[in-house]
């Protein structure tokens, strides 16, 4: 497994090579100057004997300053190569996965959670841009202050070097030891962060059912808990880190004092000059921070190649769904795409389901035709809607558009040809005129006019303050249940798509709105129109109905017809037209 994270981390910084080979050869230049600063000074200390001059003292030291000064720039530019690198990483990778999760088909995201994807699209990646940035700059920097350092201070004094820097591997425990408490406690600090700002969000969003049952105290004693929680775990955090730095001082005093304690007895005996023992005590000095970031940088290094293994077990998850050899559909003339669907033995199943969702549907629905599909709960009615924009995996051969097999078309012109309206339509958070163009971003004012018309929603936008600029707010949340499906509906009939399949998307519209709409559609439109509904009275309304059960079409042909013979549509139209009497004898 080592191997292969090296592997990685290599394929990750293999586009910016030139950017860390020039970051690495200013490491090199920072570590160099870094060395020679102390023999300067070693030089200048040695010198201020009696009768020296004071010129030349002042010459050595203004080369000193420029050495500092440049060795100060120099490593400027080493962190801004090399922290831009893994911000640049960083970038294209959040990039990559976001470009990556668009092309999964939904019923995976739903099952992987999007908690998890988020996080690993978020928390992962800045774990890999430290990995990547600070982690391996600290490596490289310890590496060449140690290789460079350690020789310049054994050739001054061995056993004095040997003194000083045996406490080090002490310091490096205690970093050891803290840092993976530290990154624990960071880790629980930001989930619990994650589980508060959670929890804000989700009573925002449910701000109305908060009130209607008067769940303020109960929520008011959630967020205390939870915000008790963030605050121990930050305290936890602080304790650590307040322990730690200063633990990490007293080892390096002690470095020092023991430097100077045998280094007195050194210069008295004459084996060591005072610029010698000022430039040891700089060595260990400037020892000091390496060898405490290369704790950290080791939990850095472990946590991002966890980071790594994560990302990329969702990179290399292939869709389900996928353009595979499509035939250039955008070709076809206006004529040529007619909307035409064909089944053939329609088979689909889930990966978490026993048996077949759709079990060997066929069936012939002609262009311009309107179609309603019924049936009981769980029958494969929404399957079937799904199917038809192919968003959910299916076989060659068992559905064709206009004769085209729909496997084999670019899933950008089959979703151009086929505009799906959910039951729960989608808004975002922005401007009515925005949410109605959204599937044809450069569709002009008087083609959303006209869509909104369509869709029955023209009236209820004269009645908005700001008409069609109107942010409807977070999942159209200013908007009631049928304005929000109508105005789902508007966006599906802006694009203008032959086929339209609306997955009960009139279920909060009431029966006369609903026959309004489609009355409107035909009208103005030839498109082909799929009906997924559990109102059989807008079903009888239909061209023709098709009749599910288990997964199979049991019947099929025209509300008059169906309602004579025995099978599952009278049964269904039975029953809701006693539920329908019981209602209005309850009223």
């Amino acid at each position: 497994m080592a191997v292969l994270r090296l592997d990685l981390i290599g394929r990750y910084l293999r586009p910016h090579r030139r950017t860390v080979l020039l970051g690495a050869i200013t490491l090199v230049v920072v570590n160099i100057l870094r060395v020679t600063i102390p023999m300067e000074v070693r030089s200048v200390v040695d010198e201020l004997q009696e009768g020296f001059s004071y010129s030349a003292i002042l010459r050595q030291a203004g080369w000193v300053v420029l050495l500092a000064s440049t060795m100060g720039v120099i490593r400027l530019a080493s962190r801004q190569l090399i922290f831009g690198v893994g911000r640049q990483v960083e970038v294209d990778l959040r990039q990559r996965l976001f470009e990556h999760m668009l092309r999964q088909e939904p019923e995976w995201i739903q099952s992987k959670g999007s908690g998890e994807v988020i996080s690993r699209a978020t928390s992962d990646v800045e774990n890999i841009r430290r990995l990547l940035g600070f982690a391996i700059l600290s490596l490289t920097n310890t590496l060449l202050a140690y290789a460079l350092t350690l020789p310049a201070m054994l050739a001054i004094d061995p056993w004095l070097t040997l003194a000083a820097v045996g406490l080090y591997p002490v310091m490096l425990s205690t970093v050891r030891l803290f840092g993976g408490r530290m990154m624990r406690q960071k880790r629980a600090q930001q989930e619990e962060l994650s589980a508060l700002s959670n929890l804000i969000q989700e009573d925002l969003s449910g701000i109305g059912a908060i009130k209607i049952y008067g769940q303020e105290a109960s929520e008011q004693e959630a967020f205390a808990a939870r915000n008790r929680s963030y605050r121990d775990s930050a305290i936890r955090l602080g304790r650590t880190q307040n322990t730690l730095f200063p633990l990490l001082q007293g080892i390096s005093s002690m470095s020092v004092l023991l430097l100077l304690a045998i280094g007195s007895g050194q210069l008295e005996s004459g084996r060591l000059s005072v610029g010698g023992l000022v430039a040891l005590i700089l060595y260990v000095e400037q020892l000091v921070v390496p060898t405490a970031l290369l704790g950290f940088t080791l939990n850095t290094f472990q946590t991002g190649q966890v980071s790594l293994e994560r990302v990329e077990e969702l990179l290399q998850r292939e869709p389900q769904i996928k353009d595979a050899d499509p035939v250039p559909v955008r070709s076809r003339s206006t004529q040529q795409r007619k909307g035409c669907f064909e089944a053939r033995g329609l088979t689909v199943h889930y990966d978490s389901a026993e048996n077949n969702t759709l079990n060997g549907l066929s069936f012939c629905i002609e262009p311009g035709e309107l179609v309603a599909v019924v049936g009981a709960v769980g029958c494969g009615k929404t399957t079937l809607a799904r199917a038809f924009g192919r968003m959910v995996p299916l076989s060659p051969g068992q559905l064709f558009l206009d004769g085209v097999d729909v496997t084999q078309m670019a899933l950008e012109d089959l979703r151009r040809d086929v505009a799906i309206v959910p039951q729960e339509g989608f808004l975002f958070t922005s401007s009515l005129a925005d949410n109605l163009r959204y599937g044809d971003p450069e569709a002009t004012y008087q083609q959303v006019e006209l869509a909104a018309d369509q869709a029955r929603l023209a009236d209820d936008i004269k009645g908005f303050p700001d008409g069609f600029e109107t942010i409807v707010g977070e999942r159209g949340i200013t908007l009631s249940g049928g304005q929000r499906q109508r105005t789902a509906l508007g966006r599906a009939l802006l694009m203008s798509s032959p086929v339209l399949v609306l997955d009960d998307a009139l279920a909060s519209v009431d029966n006369n709105t609903a026959a309004a709409i489609l009355d409107s559609i035909r009208a103005q439109d030839a498109r082909t129109i799929v009906m997924i509904s559990h109102q059989l009275s807008a079903a009888a309304a239909c061209d023709r109905i098709l009749v599910m059960e288990s997964g199979r079409i049991v019947q099929q042909g025209h509300h008059s017809r169906l309602i004579q013979q025995p099978g599952v549509y009278k049964r269904l139209w039975e029953r809701q037209q006693a539920s329908q009497q019981l209602d209005t004898m309850a009223s």
